[in-house]
C-alpha cells in the first residue's frame, strides 16, 4: 500500500533519514519506533508530503500499480488515499463533534466547494458522520462540541476525521499522548479496530502497546532503520536494545531513561521539536 526507495531527508549538516527502505502491506498494522531523533516525525512528514526528501522517493498502490508522490503536496496525498493524525489534536474546536466529520467526509467526496449541493448528497455525508462516530465510540457526542471533549475523546474524533476521507493507509502519530490512563483501552481498541480494514503505520511511545498490538515492528535510529519484524524479535534483538528498549519490561510504561518514555522524542528534530 505503501513504500519508500532509498528515502532520505537533510536539513543542512543533518541526515534526519537516512536512505530508507520501507513497505506497509495491506491491513498491516506496522509501528515506528526508536530513540529520541530517531527520525520518526521527519518520517512521517515525508510520507504525507509536508517535506520534500532530499533524495529517494515514496510511493502508494494506485489501481494495481504504483504511483510516485515523492514531490506531492499533503492535499495531493490525502487525496490519493494517504491520510495521518497527529500529536496534538487537529480538529475544529467550537464545531461539533459531528460537524468535524461531516466536513471531512464532504470534502473527501469533492462536494466541499460546490454551493449548489443536492439535499440528498448532504444526508447521505451525516449518515456517513454518525456511522463513523459510531465506529470510534463517540455516537453521544454527536451534538457536543468540540474543544468540550476530554483529551482521549478528541484523539478518537481525530482518528474519525481521518476515517471519513475513506483512507486505504492512516498514519498514527503517538495516538495515546497526554491521555489519561483511563483512556489507553479505548485508543487500543480503535487502533485495532481500524487496523482490519487499512494499512496502519503506527508510532507510539507507549511499549506495552507497541508490543502487543503491531502485526511488525520497524526501528528507527539516527535516522537509519537498525532492525524490523515481529515484535518479540525485535524486542529481543541486542541492537535494539543497546540503541532504544534498554531495560523495558513487559508492564513497564515509561522503560528506562529516569522516568522518560524511551520512544518519545526530543527537540532534536528540526521540524515540529520531534523526530
Amino acid at each position: 500500500m505503501l513504500r519508500t526507495s532509498g528515502l532520505t531527508k537533510e536539513f543542512g549538516g543533518l541526515t534526519a533519514v537516512d536512505t530508507v527502505d520501507f513497505a506497509l502491506e495491506e491491513n498491516e498494522l506496522c509501528s515506528l519506533i526508536g530513540p529520541n531523533g530517531a527520525g520518526k516525525t521527519t518520517f512521517f512528514n515525508l510520507l504525507t508530503g509536508v517535506l520534500t526528501p532530499t533524495a529517494g522517493s515514496v510511493e502508494v498502490r494506485d489501481d494495481g500499480g504504483w504511483r510516485d508522490i515523492t514531490s506531492a503536496t499533503p492535499y495531493e496525498t490525502a487525496a490519493l488515499g494517504l491520510h495521518r493524525s497527529y500529536q496534538i489534536t487537529n480538529v475544529f474546536p467550537t464545531s461539533t463533534v459531528l460537524e468535524n466529520v461531516r466536513v471531512a467526509a464532504q470534502a473527501a467526496s469533492g462536494d466541499a466547494m460546490k454551493f449548489w449541493r443536492n439535499a440528498r448528497a448532504f444526508d447521505e455525508h451525516i449518515e456517513e458522520a454518525h456511522r463513523i462516530l459510531e465506529r470510534v465510540g463517540l455516537a453521544e457526542d454527536a451534538h457536543t462540541t468540540a474543544e468540550s471533549l476530554s483529551h482521549g475523546a478528541k484523539r478518537q474524533l481525530e482518528v474519525a476525521v481521518a476515517l471519513a476521507g475513506d483512507p486505504d493507509v492512516l498514519l498514527m502519530d503517538e495516538p495515546n499522548a497526554g491521555v489519561s490512563s483511563e483512556s489507553v483501552d479505548q485508543i487500543i481498541d480503535l487502533i485495532e479496530d481500524v487496523a482490519t480494514d487499512h494499512a496502519v503505520l503506527l508510532v507510539e511511545h507507549n511499549m506495552d502497546i507497541v508490543m502487543n498490538v503491531s502485526d511488525r515492528v520497524v526501528v528507527l535510529n539516527q535516522g537509519e532503520v537498525i532492525a524490523e519484524g515481529e515484535p518479540q524479535a525485535v524486542r529481543n534483538d541486542p541492537t535494539v536494545q543497546q540503541a532504544y528498549l534498554g531495560g523495558y519490561e513487559a508492564g513497564s510504561l515509561d522503560g528506562e531513561n529516569g522516568g522518560e518514555s524511551p520512544a518519545g522524542d526530543s527537540a532534536s528534530d528540526p521540524e515540529e521539536g520531534t523526530a
